[in-house]
């Protein structure tokens, strides 16, 4: 009785173990949205480059949109600009081709000579083509 107890003990641990594992796919999303995120802190603009797609969308909680083209600018110039970055509380939804992510945008902007405190929400989506994720939406808001 007793090996039966410790039997199925395991087997419980197992199953949450195999619950808990993250989707396929999943670990690459997570890998690209840091990737980004170091990229827009450190204004790594062919990272930038290589991570949007050309048919870029990329909505601001000030209901701004910018293209590819124009979101980069804008880290390149210092029109946007970080002292500190971080996505917090993450979400990732992967299907296919395609992933949906959902985090709070956490940063110390710098605007001129101030640091302005930001905290945001962002909704991302991100779609693989070719073998590598690709940022093709991505909108923030105000809770």
């Amino acid at each position: 009785m007793k090996k039966v107890k410790v039997l199925i003990g395991f087997l419980c641990l197992f199953s949450g173990y195999v619950m808990a594992a993250p989707a396929p796919g999943e670990k690459d999303v997570a890998q690209a949205v840091d990737h980004l995120t170091q990229a827009m802190l450190n204004k790594n603009i062919p990272e930038l480059k290589a991570l949007t797609a050309e048919n870029l969308t990329y909505g601001h909680s000030s209901g701004k949109v910018q293209d590819k083209k124009d979101f980069i600018a804008d880290i390149e110039t210092g029109k946007s600009a970080f002292k500190t970055l971080e996505m917090q509380n993450q979400t990732i939804t992967v299907s296919g081709d395609v992933a949906l992510v959902r985090h709070h945008f956490s940063a110390q902007a710098i605007k001129g000579t101030e640091v302005v405190p930001t905290e945001i929400e962002n909704f991302q989506i991100w779609q693989k083509k070719s073998g590598k994720w690709l940022l093709v939406g991505r909108q923030a808001f105000r809770i």
